[in-house]
């Protein structure tokens, strides 16, 4: 499983995805005309716990400005049952998550990616071009984050200037695919 590499575009799959409303998403339908920002990330992980909030609040602002939005898990909850759909749906109220929190329920998703970790970042500009990947930040705690690699992608692409790093190493859990 290969993972995307900058310049590649927004993997074509259109596998339903059930939010944490219920409704049923695919990749396509969310993608934002400015822009689509795709995190994998979960319940159970203390490295996607502990920027979970910075992920909504970024996220949140962002999707008003015209970048689609949506957080993926692609865990198995069978080996985390709070990563499981009730697990995501709390989790969705207790941030106050604006953008969609969905459910990869093969797993399909994240192998198109060649996502492995959770937290982690993938950002397309309006052509649906890989234009950042990796990181939210550099730091797993929010008081001691120098450099805010995430922010600095996104606002770069809405003034449309190129990003200053296009890559960075995402720390986190590995994505527990399913079978």
């Amino acid at each position: 499983m290969q993972r995307l590499a900058i310049g590649e575009e927004l993997p074509s799959i259109s596998e339903p995805m059930k939010n944490v409303d219920s409704s049923l998403l695919s990749l396509p339908s969310l993608v934002g005309s400015k822009g689509t920002l795709v995190i994998f990330t979960c319940n159970h992980c203390p490295y996607a716990e502990a920027w979970e909030s910075r992920i909504a609040l970024i996220g949140n602002e962002f999707q008003k400005l015209g970048i689609g939005v949506v957080a993926i898990n692609s865990n198995d909850p069978k080996k985390y049952p709070i990563d499981g759909f009730e697990g995501m749906q709390e989790r969705a109220q207790k941030l106050d998550l604006k953008f969609p929190y969905v459910v990869d329920s093969t797993s399909n998703v994240a192998r198109a990616f060649g996502a492995k970790k959770t937290p982690e970042i993938f950002l397309f500009d309006k052509e649906q071009r890989l234009i950042y990947h990796g990181a939210v930040d550099d730091n797993l705690k929010a008081q001691s984050v120098k450099k805010h690699y995430l922010r600095s992608a996104l606002t770069s692409l809405l003034d449309d200037k190129p990003t200053t790093e296009n890559e960075t190493k995402s720390v986190g859990c590995s994505i527990k695919y399913r079978n």
